[in-house]
């Protein structure tokens, strides 16, 4: 393509502005021509921002896509029980999509993507920033090297931190099921996407256990009040909405989540009457706040994950188990054991600046590189790809509920 590629944003949240911004630095290969956002403020100051005219601006994405096509692609990064809709009706469009993880909340609206994508021919790309990490894509390089011989176990370990699970996953937009979907599949699906990427095999068979034990009424401290802004404890508690998102850097995530305007009198207002308010324990959540996954791959790899918002740090530490070494892996730093010779190789990882460490900004590079080559092959994470990963989610979440191994081949008939 000789002209930027033109973009539409549904959903211009933290992850739709952010996938803006990104696109915003590089005006030669791609602009922002429209965007769909419920939300007044937000709506209005994205407009501004990218000086849209008003024929390109919409409340509701379903206006958008009753037009014809106005844009190349479209980002859609709307609430997870909104993808499926906006996904197919786009796709039939002829938009190229970046779709936000998860794909869909049921593993048959999964399918649907993928199947209006296979009658539209688009180009897709779902966004499973880990495999688009140059630190995580290390790890896989030092693991397909052959150095720790063949991987036979892998442990995997997401820190949600606890300030983060109260902020998102208690008082936020993902703490209730109902609203959104269950947490594995919220927070963690990209996880299970990169340990199948990391095996490189078949997995056949999942259990899962998991609960939610902490954030719920029977926990909260005596005395303690239904909003932080009118509890006597609040000064000493952990979880203070004040202290997060009044006494704090109010203009970035995640306190900038509470209100569109900034000011203390604003995020005061929000806390008073808003879901950021409320005391961690009198929410309505009610998602897990800790999870572990097994999982069985082809030649008898055996992986497993955990969850937990019960840290004090972040990010991920993974440990690759082989026939002839080990890796350690942190967001900062690798170390590479070898067993003949008894040697072990530090390396550290360069930190890089954008969300999931660079990965974000990675995939919308390669999604507007397919689109301007005309190569689907230079997306990574296509629906059909990322449909395997959601899979197991799926049936890690159907093990935890009902107490049992699940297999892969279950899956195959769930909705199909």
């Amino acid at each position: 393509m000789d002209s930027p590629v033109s973009v539409a944003i549904v959903g211009a949240g933290n992850r739709g502005s952010g996938f803006a911004e990104i696109i915003s630095r590089f005006p030669q290969l791609a602009r922002i021509g429209a965007v769909a956002e419920p939300r007044r403020e937000y709506r209005e100051a994205f407009a501004a921002q990218y000086q849209l005219p008003q024929g390109g601006v919409f409340t509701d994405w379903r206006d958008l896509a009753a037009r014809p096509r106005l844009c190349d692609a479209v980002i859609v990064a709307t609430m997870d029980r909104e993808h499926v809709d906006s996904a197919v009706a786009f796709t039939g469009l002829g938009y190229h999509m970046l779709l936000e993880k998860p794909m869909a909340t049921s593993l048959e609206d999964c399918r649907r993507i993928v199947r209006a994508q296979a009658e539209a021919g688009t180009i897709t790309s779902v966004c499973h920033s880990l495999r688009y990490n140059h630190r995580f894509a290390e790890l896989k390089r030092v693991v397909e090297s052959g150095r720790i011989g063949r991987v036979v176990t892998i442990d995997q370990l997401e820190q949600v931190a606890w300030w983060h699970h109260a902020h998102s996953y208690v008082r936020g937009n993902w703490g209730n099921e109902g609203r959104s979907t269950f947490m594995l599949l919220a927070k963690s699906c990209h996880d299970i996407d990169y340990i199948a990427h990391l095996v490189g095999a078949v997995c056949r068979r999942v259990a899962s256990y998991g609960s939610l034990s902490y954030f719920t009424r029977q926990n909260a401290p005596a005395g303690s009040g239904e909003r932080c802004t009118s509890c006597a404890l609040e000064p000493g508690c952990a979880y203070s909405a004040l202290k997060h998102y009044v006494e704090s850097d109010r203009g970035q995530w995640p306190a900038a989540m509470v209100s569109a305007e900034h000011s203390r009198e604003a995020h005061l207002a929000a806390l008073a009457d808003g879901p950021y308010g409320r005391c961690v324990w009198k929410c309505d959540n009610d998602v897990v706040d800790h999870q572990v996954v097994c999982m069985e791959f082809d030649a008898g790899v055996t992986a497993t994950f955990t969850m937990t918002a019960f840290t004090q740090g972040e990010g991920r530490r993974i440990r690759v188990h082989g026939t002839e070494g080990e890796v350690e892996f942190t967001e900062a730093e690798m170390s590479v054991r070898t067993f003949a010779d008894n040697r072990t190789e530090r390396v550290v990882l360069e930190t890089e600046e954008g969300g999931h460490g660079g990965g974000d900004a990675r995939v919308v590079m390669s999604f507007l590189a397919a689109i301007r080559e005309k190569n689907a092959a230079l997306v990574i994470t296509d629906v059909r790809e990322s449909l395997r990963s959601h899979a197991i989610v799926f049936a890690a979440e159907l093990s935890r509920r009902e107490g049992r191994m699940v297999t892969m081949k279950e899956m195959e008939e769930v909705e199909a």
